[in-house]
């Protein structure tokens, strides 16, 4: 993958590559080009790069190449609720370090991305998902020939597994899992599960009053789309239908290599949530394991785990260097 700055535009389910401005500047027709007019310094860690897709703007990270050869695997990562793409650059290191190339995307309406969530956002995991597919549509010119791991954090990855589930695995060879699960309110030790579920649910009541959830003690500012579909998992440990899909039954003919890390002392989603998260795969290839708090030779939890992720991102190399290549 080049470090050009891009503007990245992408309408639909296809996308184009479109050089221009930073956000608020007029979008170009895609596929349109022309040379980025700002300066760019020699140290960044990464190029800002965004995609274009139904009134939003997605942030993109896209860092240099890793030493080694031209066509290294790349892995695209798609963050926690709230938490900016520019928080995982700890793991890129050690990524690109292990010899991978990497991207991280904002979800919508975090860190780089558009819209900010307010009341007239309406937006929820369906529109997440399809936000991974036009990402990845964006940078396939650069994705080509190259096997490509979907790499999710907690919400990320999520909105990962559903793309898959609803648009297919064409686009990629395997998908990576670390700190996510499925956060029924069943799966959580007791006394704490009897606290989750009214808690989730009081967040949801609170957006859907607001129109916009605040952010207040989690999560950061989110769409209340994004609240009510989170809640509605919490509630029932399932994920609701999406663009007319039943998403429950689309995991479980799901044919990918799963690469499945739960990690110690997880305060969002412990270990039994990703055993029942993938416990809805029936078709897949599951690798789980955990990563321990021996292993990383630091304390972990929910997300500073990122910042002792050396051991993962191994573990993430190898899994990528065994994936069968796509047709």
């Amino acid at each position: 993958m080049d470090a050009v700055p891009l503007v990245v535009s992408a309408t639909g389910s296809g996308g184009g590559l479109t050089t221009g401005d930073p956000p608020g500047a007029p979008l170009l027709p895609a596929g349109s080009l022309r040379p980025y007019a700002g300066p760019v310094s020699a140290t960044e860690e990464y190029t800002q790069e965004f995609v274009d897709v139904d009134g939003a703007r997605l942030g993109v990270q896209v860092y240099p190449e890793p030493a080694g050869p031209a066509d290294a695997p790349v892995v695209v990562i798609w963050p926690a609720m709230g938490v900016r793409a520019r928080y995982y650059r700890p793991f890129a290191a050690a990524l690109r370090a292990a010899g991978l190339a990497v991207v991280v995307a904002d979800l919508r309406g975090t860190g780089a991305s558009t819209p900010t969530p307010s009341r007239a956002c309406r937006y929820g995991y369906a529109e997440l998902a399809a936000d991974v597919g036009a990402v990845l549509a964006a940078l396939k010119p650069r994705l080509d020939g190259r096997p490509t791991v979907l790499l999710g954090h907690s919400l990320g990855g999520q909105a990962a597994l559903l793309h898959l589930a609803l648009r297919g695995t064409d686009a990629v060879d395997g998908l990576a899992l670390v700190a996510v699960g499925m956060p029924h309110w069943r799966e959580y030790p007791s006394p704490r599960r009897y606290g989750v579920l009214p808690y989730t649910q009081a967040i949801a009541a609170t957006a859907r009053l607001l129109g916009v959830w605040p952010g207040w003690g989690f999560g950061g500012r989110q769409a209340r789309g994004v609240i009510r579909d989170w809640a509605h998992t919490a509630r029932t440990g399932r994920f609701p239908a999406l663009d007319g899909v039943d998403v429950e039954a689309a995991l479980r003919t799901l044919d990918v290599p799963v690469l499945a890390v739960s990690v110690d002392d997880d305060q969002y989603t412990p270990h039994a949530t990703l055993d029942h998260l993938c416990g809805k795969l029936a078709a897949a290839t599951v690798a789980r394991e955990r990563y321990t708090t021996a292993q990383a030779g630091a304390p972990l939890d929910h997300f500073v785990w990122v910042r002792a992720a050396a051991p993962v991102a191994a573990r993430v190399a190898a899994f990528a260097a065994g994936l069968p290549r796509r047709g």
